[in-house]
């Protein structure tokens, strides 16, 4: 009489968790497991129930025994009959009285549909684990020089007007999730404990929007940002959506990177978007040097000696490693900015 009910039941839920397996990306991974361990207990559970409860009911319940009366199962029986007792006059009375019990689930579905519109709708809450980055890009071909400038820039808002809510910061020139390069710098501030920042206005997004914005202001020639810490490590620091741009008709990479620009500059006008910016590197610029060789030639230069020369000085050279602290690091060799 109950096998056709514990099968239907098991498919439903089966029905309603199963294309969860089938999530990609970080929701997937995460709730992938949970979906299979539903699924199998589920399965698992009718399998039981039809096939050992039945066999252990022949065993337990004997036709004919009269109910306890006392000791533990006494006790029980009293308690579990005066529970249905109740159970039954709830139910009547439900039943008598309809309409007021169909208001109670209308108000229940309403303030489930209200904790629906005004609960947080993202895949993982924000979190203010005590810390925040900003990451800096330059335009390509940018120096170390002008990088280091802009992560001082960046010190000095945090220790002097972010003063009340910084503990320390860390910056380096280099290297940012955007890649690597002397136009790329990261900073890494850790926040004073929680119950110095009570208020809102000194929680880690706060901090980051107030940041972002004061320092694009300053910066004019970097792209400044701040980016609060993943909820879970290894997702990420973005919270939305990307945009992959390709170049299906062959423009070249020019009207390309301009292209994504234009998708940049429109996006940061809707005003449901925030931190628009492009995760990819723009093209470092070239120059092309046209090469006296007669003059070269009467100097006794030879045109690899020059080629060598310019590629030091513009682009630097590889010398060798050197031993600081333990750690190894690479000497370089390249002319000065002023040339």
């Amino acid at each position: 009489e109950i096998t056709g009910a514990l099968v239907g039941i098991a498919v439903v839920v089966s029905a309603v968790f199963l294309p969860m397996t089938f999530f990609g990306g970080s929701v997937g991974v995460i709730y992938r497991q949970f979906s299979v361990t539903i699924i199998a207990s589920m399965a698992l559970s009718v399998v039981v129930a039809i096939v050992l409860i039945p066999a252990l009911c022949a065993r337990f319940l004997k036709p004919g025994v009269p109910p306890r009366t006392r000791g533990f199962l006494g006790a029980f029986n009293r308690r579990f009959d005066a529970a249905q007792g109740r159970y039954v006059s709830v139910l009547g009375r439900i039943l008598r009285k309809p309409l007021r019990f169909t208001a109670v689930y209308v108000a229940i579905v309403a303030g489930m549909g209200l904790l629906y519109v005004s609960l947080p709708g993202g895949f993982l809450p924000e979190e203010d684990q005590g810390s925040v980055m900003v990451a800096l890009t330059l335009p390509a071909g940018a120096t170390s020089g002008r990088t280091d400038e802009v992560n001082r820039a960046v010190e000095k808002h945090f220790l002097e007007t972010e003063k009340d809510t910084t503990d320390t910061i860390f910056t380096l020139t280099g290297w940012s999730y955007s890649g690597s390069g002397q136009n790329m710098g990261m900073a890494f501030v850790s926040l004073k404990d929680w119950s110095e920042r009570a208020s809102a206005d000194k929680r880690a997004h706060a901090i980051v929007e107030r940041a972002s914005a004061a320092l694009s202001k300053q910066q004019r020639d970097a792209e400044v940002y701040g980016m609060v810490p993943p909820p879970i490590e290894g997702l990420g620091e973005s919270n939305g959506f990307e945009f992959w741009l390709q170049d299906t008709s062959g423009m070249g990479a020019e009207r390309l990177v301009q292209a994504r620009e234009r998708l940049v500059r429109e996006a940061n006008k809707d005003k449901r978007l925030q931190s628009v910016r492009a995760n990819s590197v723009a093209g470092t610029p070239q120059l092309q040097v046209d090469i006296d060789q007669l003059k070269a030639s009467a100097l006794r230069l030879s045109l690899d000696d020059v080629n060598t020369t310019l590629g030091i000085a513009w682009g630097g050279s590889y010398v060798n490693d050197f031993i600081d602290r333990g750690r190894v690091k690479r000497v370089y060799v390249q002319a000065d900015a002023p040339y």
